[in-house]
């Protein structure tokens, strides 16, 4: 006879505070509802470079009608307007500014932006030509407008890919002091709480230093999102229950975690379901904090991570939100290109919380 597997501990008192009643299984909901209000508290102007995409608009539109931070859209007012209308999407250009930095009154800050970048690149070899031709892309302007303080931070990837998005910030703000690389979680939310799985997105096969990177930035990225995190490494094997080399590196990034971080709760290498489940946990790995209690889950490399996010999401209807980028100096989110107007205005919102965080 089969049995239905015990249901997994998940995060359930750390949502960002809103003043709505709680009611059983409506976690994603006061989640989302309370990142608007964390957003609105500390407002800040988040750029949507990509103001010739319909969902882009429709998301502007919702933001502005939220009204929990400022948007700037890039692109001609005018053509703007047009698609908006086609869309039969309510936008109030009164409310969001936009932004055509071809258009001749504008040519001063678009020189601006190419001095900046040249200035950034020109130790590799960037003309000022280069330059300039550079940030007529809209990934390389909202880059430049958020490091020269035009804005917090940006939002793309509805029409341009993650590498689009990331390596103009990669190239100019690059990570914050101490951080050695970038990498993403997604923020998965269950009907009674959330968990937070890294790296789903960014790093194909991360070493043991990056891993433990990777398991200190998502630690980081769940606190601020009001998660208290217990982190778990994970591995095919749980303990010493297995060997081989893939262990062996997530045993080494455990220990370095360890090392950096002591006062952080870290497992592994531990199963997925050891990691999650209380009684699978009590027979795999009794006595250990973490352990059927994690809530901040590493895989040990991304096709793990990906499979994994993709599966839960469909099979269970968490809701994933993300990628949600780490490790940057500023805030930069990238969306994927299928993404609904929920996702960008949800992105929008996390955004404006990871530039709150920046500016403290």
């Amino acid at each position: 006879m089969t049995t239905a597997p015990p249901q997994p501990t998940v995060a359930t008192a750390s949502a960002p505070e809103t003043s709505r009643a709680a009611s059983p299984g409506d976690f994603p909901e006061r989640f989302l509802a309370g990142l608007i209000d964390q957003a609105a508290a500390d407002r800040k102007h988040i750029i949507l470079p990509e103001g010739d995409d319909a969902r882009v608009l429709a998301a502007a539109a919702r933001i502005a009608e939220r009204d929990f931070c400022d948007l700037t859209i890039l692109g001609e007012r005018e053509a703007i307007a047009a698609l908006a209308g086609e869309h039969d999407i309510a936008l109030d250009l009164d409310c969001v500014r936009t932004l055509d930095l071809t258009a001749a009154e504008n040519q001063e800050l678009t020189g601006e932006l190419a001095a900046g970048y040249h200035a950034a690149r020109k130790h590799k070899g960037i003309s000022e030509a280069e330059a300039a031709e550079r940030v007529a892309a809209p990934a390389y302007a909202a880059t430049m407008l958020v490091e020269l303080g035009h804005a917090d931070g940006f939002v793309s990837g509805a029409r341009h890919t993650t590498a689009e998005t990331i390596r103009p910030a990669l190239e100019v703000i690059g990570t914050r002091e101490g951080v050695a690389s970038v990498s993403s979680v997604f923020l998965m939310l269950f009907g009674h709480g959330a968990l937070v799985f890294g790296d789903c997105a960014v790093n194909p096969q991360p070493g043991p230093d990056q891993l433990a990177e990777i398991a200190a930035e998502s630690a980081a990225t769940a606190r601020s999102f009001g998660l208290e995190p217990k982190v778990a490494m994970l591995s095919y094997a749980t303990g010493t229950s297995g060997a081989g080399e893939a262990v062996d590196a997530v045993s080494e990034a455990t220990a370095a975690v360890r090392r950096a971080h002591p006062d952080l709760p870290v497992v592994g290498p531990i199963q997925y379901d050891a990691a999650v489940h209380p009684d699978i946990a009590a027979q795999k790995l009794p006595d250990d904090e973490v352990a059927g209690q994690a809530n901040v889950l590493i895989f040990p490399s991304l096709e793990a991570g990906n499979i994994t996010y993709k599966a839960v999401q469909q099979s269970s209807g968490a809701v994933a939100v993300g990628p949600v980028l780490q490790g940057l100096a500023k805030a930069v989110n990238d969306l994927s290109r299928g993404c609904t107007v929920d996702d960008i205005v949800t992105t929008v919102a996390v955004t404006a919380v990871q530039a709150q965080h920046a500016a403290g």
